[in-house]
């Protein structure tokens, strides 16, 4: 063999030798990421999700990408995004911002993993069999949000001990939810004595109608319930309800960092972390229906005293001494 007939054929081993070891080496997985919210008003729990998928080993872009699908608050999309993520295919999905894009993934795929963050019961909303054994292709993270309904309304009475007539704000756009709100409110308010008026909004121009209704009738307060959509338009909220001088409780944290009054519920943003550590499990071969479904532990009193002050409320000390943050 000539020596430039070697060369070229050595040149070209050398060329054809990495191709074919790329070639080899296994593509990015992919997570399909299932919002109805925005991801403006999301991106601090995007970041929870990430670190909870680095503490598993995944760091976006290195060795995982994520397919963002995000509903903007339009929750009848929902539908046409999870079955855009389907069709891609994507390694799993994870379904976030409540029951509906869990609902709907799981009416999407019954063979791709799902991975849910809820704050309703998800066993009484069919997403699994029981908590210990979820069966199926779903598991998650259970944050107890309408649990703590009670508990919420009774902070605020403790808060505003005057009011007797509070608006309770729902959104239309996720029935179950509303309705669910609608229902465990209703008790706990009879039993200390508040009247209820349920307001519904689905949109901004809604939100602001509803304030409308609340002036209009001298509503005393506003419980606020929980749906990202409502997260999604916390800084609205909170400035409306102090433009309006009226003192609103929340289902996060979210809100009183925003400008709310006060908060109370599971940190959200811990429970997208967690989220973000069962997806990095089953992207590592773990089945969902091995994976028990998470119940939230941490809960969190949130009171911003600044805005108490400018609604000419005093927070009583015993409040306070239970709060976990306190935001002057």
């Amino acid at each position: 063999m000539r020596r430039r007939e070697l060369i070229t054929l050595l040149g070209g081993a050398t060329v054809a030798w990495p191709l074919a070891a790329r070639a080899q080496q296994p593509a990015m997985p992919v997570i399909g990421l299932l919002s109805p919210a925005s991801p403006d008003s999301f991106a601090h729990f995007m970041r929870a999700f990430r670190q909870g998928l680095k503490d598993s080993g995944y760091v976006e872009g290195e060795n995982v990408a994520i397919d963002y699908r995000w509903a903007e608050g339009q929750y009848d999309r929902l539908p046409a995004l999870a079955a855009e993520l389907v069709r891609r295919p994507v390694a799993m999905i994870a379904a976030t911002g409540g029951p509906s894009s869990a609902l709907v993934a799981k009416a999407a795929t019954t063979t791709i993993p799902i991975v849910f963050n809820v704050g309703e019961d998800p066993v009484r909303l069919g997403l699994v069999a029981s908590l210990a054994r979820p069966g199926g292709n779903l598991t998650g993270i259970n944050f107890f949000s309408l649990e703590l309904v009670a508990k919420r309304l009774g902070l605020m009475h403790e808060l505003v001990p005057g009011a007797t007539r509070t608006a309770v704000l729902v959104n239309p756009a996720h029935p179950a939810n509303a309705e669910t709100t609608t229902r465990d409110v209703e008790a706990p308010a009879r039993d200390i004595g508040l009247q209820i008026k349920v307001l519904r909004a689905a949109s901004s121009s809604e939100i602001n109608a509803a304030f409308a209704t609340l002036v209009r009738e001298q509503l005393d307060a506003l419980f606020v319930g929980g749906d990202a959509f409502f997260t999604s338009r916390r800084v609205q909220l909170a400035v409306l309800a102090a433009r309006h001088a009226v003192p609103a409780i929340y289902p996060q944290r979210d809100f009183p960092e925003a400008g709310g009054l006060m908060s109370y519920g599971a940190s959200l943003a811990d429970t997208y972390r967690q989220l973000g550590v069962y997806a990095g499990r089953i992207l590592k071969g773990a089945k969902p229906a091995d994976l028990p479904v998470e119940q939230t532990s941490k809960f969190e009193l949130v009171i911003n005293a600044e805005t108490a002050k400018a609604l000419g409320l005093d927070v009583p000390p015993t409040l306070l001494a239970r709060a976990d943050e306190v935001i002057e």
